[in-house]
């Protein structure tokens, strides 16, 4: 099937994870490289990467769980925020405590 001409291409950006997290994915890494053109295609390539990591991340509304942040370029981000080619996300947990 042909490429969708209205769909925008897929660049590979770098892609950091916590430690604790990739723990629980057999070959976790912390830096990965994935091809995708905003947050939602991450997510679904690094699901593909390692299955159950979208569940991980994101609720089943679909969204970003809460206690996950995600930044892109320095910025927060939500699972619509595009990515440029060579973007640096990191996916942090948050953090409490008293």
């Amino acid at each position: 099937m042909p490429a969708d001409p209205q769909a925008p291409a897929r660049a590979p950006v770098r892609v950091r994870l916590p430690a604790h997290l990739v723990r629980l994915f057999p070959d976790g890494e912390t830096l990965a490289e994935v091809a995708a053109s905003d947050v939602r295609q991450l997510m679904d390539a690094l699901d593909a990467r390692w299955p159950g990591m979208r569940s991980r991340l994101c609720d089943e509304r679909p969204a970003i769980r809460r206690h996950i942040n995600v930044f892109v370029d320095g910025r927060r981000a939500r699972l619509d925020t595009p990515l440029a080619p060579g973007a640096d996300v990191f996916i942090l947990t948050a953090i409490s405590g008293g």
